[in-house]
């Protein structure tokens, strides 16, 4: 659905058991912030940005160990695990080599044993390359393409 902006943050606290798409500090900052004041301690993955593109939102995997120790201390805050969103392939498997280095990257935050930190969901692949996020390690995948249908987009000319 996009990127969570902080200002909406307000309207998920409390009334989701998950949020997958923590691609910053700030954000998850945010969700700690609101979290606290309801007196509820929030579930989240961090969104890494696996693909390292530009026009997507995420933490870069070389920004992560920083985000987890910054988020981790936030007594509101669980990281529960990892999402991400490799580019788009035309092809089931052109994204493997994303997916496996998503599941070094949780492996080696994993090793690490940061408190307040559980790798317990590795979130990749959506309709189109599921089966092979799920070869490479995810135990979560999106597939609302292959439930609701194709989104439409509107494409706005200048």
């Amino acid at each position: 659905m996009g990127t969570l902006q902080t200002n909406k943050v307000k309207y998920l606290i409390g009334k989701v058991s998950l949020i997958q798409s923590v691609g910053s500090v700030h954000l998850g900052e945010a969700i700690a912030k609101e979290a606290e004041k309801r007196g509820v301690c929030q579930d989240i993955l961090l969104e890494v940005n696996i693909g390292r593109e530009a026009a997507k939102s995420g933490l870069p995997p070389e920004e992560l160990h920083d985000a987890i120790v910054k988020l981790s201390a936030k007594k509101s805050l669980h990281i529960r695990g990892l999402m991400a969103i490799p580019p788009v392939a035309d092809e089931k498997t052109k994204n493997s080599n994303y997916f496996t280095e998503m599941r070094q990257v949780f492996i080696d935050i994993l090793t690490k044993k940061y408190d307040n930190v559980d790798m317990d969901y590795l979130s990749m692949g959506m309709t189109n390359d599921f089966e092979t996020a799920i070869a490479c390690g995810a135990n979560m995948v999106r597939v609302g393409t292959a439930i609701f249908g194709k989104r439409p987009y509107q494409i706005v000319s200048p």
